[in-house]
């Protein structure tokens, strides 16, 4: 039997219902799979002196996953310790897994749309009609295709004082925790730390100074956007708990109620913080997309885990993910 559609799905819903919804990785990579995937960002990636022993890494592991050759290296550096290895080996683990974090953030923005322009006004649209249904938005994703579709302001028919009707609770480029219904879990390219606060990125119209260039620059100086790129989930929960923004975030999750939609997600056990996150909510129905054949085994590990990590008391529903109008 056929997974059903997210149209199917939109009929389940209550009178009036507006549910809230959880986009990962699938939901950029549903616009471009090539500029989106691991392999792209492998390819692409600047390893520096640790080039070859962190590519021979994961040709080892056979894989693109920089989390999972995240937590390869933490594993080995505590082995290391338990067996007295020479203390110069488990600083190289250690100045290896500090590299391969700035390598992953800096490829994504060298890889990243230079601007919006990039993205048919066509498929903001789109995207735009999709996010309304919704009324949270969490993301995992670090890129920008969110925040530029939820920002874009020359689109009909959306008038551009409603910004999609998506709050992220900054006032101008400063966050001050004001009415927010759109959050960025992990971080983002546009988001970063100062002793002052949390700030994000803006396009400069004046300078025609794009997100995209703003961050390069501010790598090349070597400053870093706000990312949680931890190997395990309890570092990330780490992470999360000690940035007032991430934390304030990660507490919204929590307090959702009804129905949540989850698009693009791999189910994988290194992001089981958010999933802990969602069985202390008062969310009571998930739908979970599917992207492929139901019965390839990755999908039967993506519905084996959300039985797995989700509360039994949540309905848990499955959708076809090429069915949703995304892009």
């Amino acid at each position: 039997m056929p997974l059903q559609t997210y149209e199917d799905t939109l009929q389940q819903l209550e009178e009036r219902e507006q549910p809230s919804i959880l986009l990962a990785n699938g939901f950029s990579r549903a616009w471009n799979n090539r500029t989106f995937n691991y392999e792209n960002l492998f390819d692409e990636a600047n390893f520096r002196d640790s080039d070859r022993e962190l590519r021979e890494i994961f040709d080892r592991f056979d894989t693109f996953d920089f989390e999972k050759i995240m937590h390869a290296l933490q594993s080995a550096e505590k082995v290391c310790e338990t067996y007295d290895v020479n203390i110069d080996i488990i600083e190289q683990i250690q100045a290896d897994q500090e590299q391969l974090k700035d390598s992953l953030i800096e490829v994504i923005a060298n890889t990243h749309p230079h601007r919006p322009g990039a993205i048919a006004d066509d498929s903001f649209t789109l995207t735009r009609r999709f996010l309304t249904r919704f009324n949270n938005i969490f993301s995992l994703n670090y890129d920008l295709l969110l925040y530029w579709a939820v920002n874009k302001w020359n689109l009909p028919p959306f008038r551009p004082d409603r910004w999609c009707g998506m709050k992220d609770g900054f006032n101008g480029d400063e966050w001050q925790q004001r009415t927010q219904n759109l959050h960025f879990l992990h971080g983002g390219l546009h988001l970063y730390n100062t002793e002052q606060g949390i700030y994000k990125r803006v396009y400069d119209q004046e300078d025609w100074d794009a997100i995209v260039d703003q961050v390069r620059r501010w790598l090349d100086a070597g400053e870093f956007p706000l990312f949680v790129s931890e190997p395990t989930y309890q570092k990330k929960l780490e992470k999360i708990k000690h940035n007032p923004y991430l934390n304030a975030c990660y507490q919204a999750l929590g307090e959702l109620r009804g129905t949540l939609y989850i698009h693009g997600h791999s189910i994988a056990h290194n992001d089981r913080h958010i999933f802990d996150q969602i069985n202390r909510s008062r969310v009571n129905k998930v739908f979970i997309s599917i992207f492929g054949d139901e019965n390839q085994d990755l999908n039967r590990e993506v519905m084996a885990n959300a039985d797995r990590f989700l509360d039994r008391r949540i309905d848990i529903e499955f959708y076809d993910a090429a069915s949703t109008p995304i892009w």
